[in-house]
């Protein structure tokens, strides 16, 4: 007669798992190996196998299920956990940046404003400076812009410096909280001894200031940021994770990248990393096909929606999305 051999592992919080199993409608799960099957975050993995009689002759092929917590302690570590900033860390942009952006536009009387929906569309474009270079090109200098190429560079970069001030300005005041669950997924890489990293293609400083104020400086000590011109192409391009992987002294094949737009799942699947998606305010839409896990933020318990023991599930792609 058939049997069917059940086997627990060990489940180290039962509110995670609970957690995991209530977030099926928001992560997208897709197999890489047609050998397994999964329950929704994976609380479970069913395997063919052929089990034994207790007269030691093989019965017919059954299958065996084997529940598995997100904790699994036979999963690798990652490497590194490399942070996207804005839209990851902080839902930066609507409140945010483009406010920024406005008010520096106004401050210098270009008659110029970026409303929700273009600078949605401007989004696409990875990089403050491109992103304004990219639109006037589009629409029409400013009159009082300059008409040299290089004067208009200094003039780009005259407006992106101000408008940085004026966004640093905001986060210090601390108008723009964490998303749910940043703080938690960094300190438990930092218990476990993994690399952290944030790598945005926004300015260094404006970084900075976000990873210092929000994240608290104990926690920035330990973070390193890679940013704005770090880099001479910008995400989609893969260099900022390439840069990140060789500064770090880890195998990009070993890093987990949390990221929250179709550009930055781009250049992290580029570099060869795993990629987590933290949809945001602009980016909901947007195709995630490639992204090994997709899910609405990181979240803290209760409503946690991934941990760390989730990041080193995906390294053996038993989840993908």
């Amino acid at each position: 007669m058939a049997s069917i051999s059940l086997s627990l592992a060990t489940i180290s919080s039962s509110k995670a798992l609970l957690s995991h199993q209530k977030t099926s409608s928001i992560a997208s799960l897709k197999p890489h190996d047609k050998t397994l099957s999964h329950s929704i975050l994976g609380t479970s993995l069913i395997r063919p196998t052929t089990l034994t009689t207790t007269r030691g002759k093989a019965s017919s092929p059954t299958t065996k299920i084997t529940c598995l917590a997100s904790s699994s302690s036979s999963s690798p570590l990652p490497s590194a956990l490399l942070f996207d900033c804005d839209g990851v860390l902080v839902d930066t942009e609507k409140d945010g940046h483009r406010i920024s952006f406005n008010d520096t536009f106004n401050e210098k009387g270009l008659g110029v404003t970026w409303d929700v929906d273009l600078y949605g569309e401007l989004l696409k474009i990875g990089g403050g400076k491109e992103r304004m270079t990219a639109y006037f090109n589009k629409t029409g200098w400013p009159e009082k812009a300059p008409k040299s190429e290089e004067e208009r560079k200094e003039f780009i970069a005259s407006l992106h410096k101000r408008k940085t001030e004026l966004f640093m300005a905001l986060i210090e005041k601390k108008l723009l909280p964490l998303r749910p669950g940043v703080a938690k997924l960094v300190d438990q890489a930092f218990a476990e001894g993994v690399k952290v990293a944030v790598c945005s293609t926004s300015n260094e400083k404006a970084v900075s200031a976000i990873v210092s104020f929000l994240l608290g400086p104990e926690r920035a000590e330990k973070i390193k940021i890679f940013a704005g011109d770090v880099v001479p192409r910008k995400k989609p391009d893969p260099a900022i994770y390439n840069l990140a992987a060789i500064t770090l002294g880890v195998d990009p094949s070993s890093c987990v990248v949390v990221e929250d737009s179709a550009i930055g799942l781009a250049a992290a699947k580029a570099a060869g990393m795993t990629c987590i998606v933290t949809k945001s305010g602009y980016t909901a839409d947007e195709d995630f096909l490639n992204a090994d896990a997709v899910f609405d933020c990181i979240g803290d318990p209760p409503e946690e929606r991934f941990d760390l023991a989730f990041c080193k599930s995906l390294l053996e792609k038993q989840y993908v999305s």
